[in-house]
């Protein structure tokens, strides 16, 4: 092969290349006490959130946290609160995302936050059902939505499992479901 063929073969392996990582998002795996939660992250319609999630993941914050509010054919909400149920302290909020397209469907990852559109830090949830009123209708502060930034790709089995556990009057789980570590994967 000549020198010309050869390095217009790299030029296009490395073009290639390129093209593929650009594409490719961010997987983490949630471990849990009750099994392992494998979510893909969407950075190109919720870059910031993503990169939010992923700085709590890569500084360790999720270790230690729990499920704290489980609500069957609703969601699973974590990220926030330890055993004890006291919340831990977080970055500042972020800015609400939830106008970029995608929606509250089951498996889906979504931002938790207050009544302020704007104030999503590191709580999230995973929706076990069509949440449709979860989604993004207008930028007024009752249609703002929560913004969904990835999806389960395995252990929706785990999260289905958890969304079913026993609860006391407040959806707080009747046993702990702690998350042990959330790792970036790839």
């Amino acid at each position: 092969m000549s020198l010309k063929k050869r390095l217009l073969s790299c030029a296009l392996v490395s073009l290639l290349a390129t093209s593929v990582s650009a594409f490719a998002q961010p997987t983490v795996e949630i471990k849990t006490n009750k099994g392992i939660i494998v979510v893909e992250l969407n950075q190109e319609k919720a870059p910031n959130t993503v990169a939010n999630f992923l700085k709590y993941a890569n500084d360790g914050f999720y270790t230690g946290t729990i499920f704290h509010r489980v609500i069957s054919g609703f969601m699973i909400q974590g990220g926030g609160l330890d055993k004890n149920l006291n919340e831990k302290t977080t970055r500042a909020p972020i800015k609400n995302e939830a106008d970029n397209g995608l929606a509250n469907t089951i498996g889906t990852i979504a931002m938790a936050r207050t009544n302020d559109p704007h104030s999503a830090s590191s709580q999230f949830f995973i929706n076990v059902a069509n949440n449709s009123f979860l989604n993004h209708s207008d930028k007024s502060e009752r249609g703002w939505g929560y913004t969904v930034f990835g999806k389960v790709v395995k252990g929706m089995d785990v999260v289905e499992r958890i969304a079913k556990m026993p609860t006391d009057g407040g959806d707080v789980p009747m046993q702990t479901i702690a998350i042990e570590s959330v790792t970036v994967v790839k």
